[in-house]
């Protein structure tokens, strides 16, 4: 009996796997994703970005709103009652808020600024205005009662005269407070978002794991900083919206326009957040060190109040900071439609001061 001799079967080596190879950019985008997956762990980032600059255009849009007519606040001193009487007479009468109070109670109603002038008593039948040259309301409010009382008083102006009462949208003080705001918050946003959440992680020995991996420093810090760019699409959008449908505000600028405007602004602050935090070691360092940079340009940027009332040799330097090339970019394409191009200025010194960060960040940045 033969015993067959079986023939070894040959097989082909199994082909390896294609080798998956990640492109120059790989590293950046997980780490971008990675970045807003933390984000979205962190639910107190809604209030922060998004609910609480509505909060705040909401209230200073209604504390500061235009007043109707009839809301200059006066205070009559018991002696000059017939000042109130000549007020009542006047064309004027409707505008005022009359109060006739003793005069201690008529100067602390002063001093408080619950009412705009006082009208004390003088010798002869006069009267003395108490006003605060310092406050425009109180300046203002000064010399309508006076023409009230002139008039009332039997002046005859040789001039006629008719005053027309006028207030659009882009005059309006909230007008002027919600690019502010948008400047503002994209400053905190970049300074806050990526410069405590830097040392927080490195507080934490977070960083230290990245340094034994092949990520690249350029990467990492980009993606910190761009992170906030999809942030401020949503901040940016509904702020305007908010301006828009309740306090009837008219946007005169392209949407694209103030996209690459606050697009711009978002990088800026992200390049000098990261250069603020590239060597603090703790959450006290870098908050002292944040609010450094921020306060000037908070007092000096023009969020809430114009810089045109500090001194004019000091301008020059207000408009070098970010926030003021910012503010005035924002303004300008929200309030008066200017187009991009002719707001390269601006631009450029965000561009500076976010590309010079973000490369002194990129040379200073230390994982521990």
């Amino acid at each position: 009996m033969s015993v067959a001799q079986e023939t070894p079967v040959r097989t082909q080596p199994a082909t390896p796997p294609p080798q998956r190879r990640n492109g120059r950019w790989a590293g950046y985008s997980h780490l971008l994703m990675a970045r807003m997956l933390e984000l979205k762990r962190e639910p107190e980032v809604v209030f922060w970005v998004f609910i609480f600059p509505l909060l705040l255009a909401l209230g200073l849009g209604i504390a500061f709103r235009n007043k109707p007519e009839g809301t200059v606040s006066v205070a009559v001193v018991q002696g000059a009652k017939s000042a109130q009487t000549l007020l009542q007479k006047s064309p004027q009468a409707k505008q005022f808020k009359v109060q006739v109070l003793d005069a201690e109670s008529a100067h602390q109603a002063f001093r408080l600024g619950k009412v705009d002038v006082a009208i004390e008593p003088g010798a002869n039948g006069t009267f003395t205005y108490r006003y605060d040259p310092a406050r425009p309301e109180s300046v203002l409010a000064r010399a309508e009662v006076n023409d009230a009382l002139q008039s009332a008083a039997g002046r005859k102006d040789p001039v006629p005269t008719k005053p027309v009462s006028s207030s659009e949208p882009g005059s309006r003080y909230i007008d002027f407070l919600i690019p502010g705001l948008l400047g503002m918050n994209l400053m905190n946003s970049g300074m806050w978002g990526i410069g405590f959440a830097l040392v927080d992680m490195r507080q934490r020995k977070l960083l230290k794991r990245f340094v034994g991996t092949p990520m690249r420093r350029g990467d990492f810090l980009l993606a910190l900083a761009s992170s906030r760019l999809i942030l401020m699409i949503i901040e940016v959008g509904l702020l305007l919206a908010f301006g828009v449908l309740f306090f009837h505000m008219r946007v005169m600028g392209s949407t694209a326009g103030i996209a690459l405007i606050a697009g711009i602004g978002s990088l800026t602050f992200g390049g000098v957040g990261l250069l603020t935090a590239s060597r603090a070691q703790k959450i006290e360092s870098v908050s002292g060190l944040i609010n450094l940079v921020m306060m000037p340009m908070w007092i000096f940027s023009g969020v809430f109040f114009s810089y045109e009332r500090f001194p004019a040799i000091i301008h020059p330097l207000i408009k070098a900071l970010p926030l003021t090339a910012l503010n005035d970019a924002l303004r300008a394409s929200i309030l008066e439609g200017t187009p991009i191009l002719h707001q390269w200025p601006r631009l450029l010194v965000m561009i500076l001061w976010g590309g010079i960060s973000f490369v002194l960040a990129l040379k200073w940045f230390r994982w521990t």
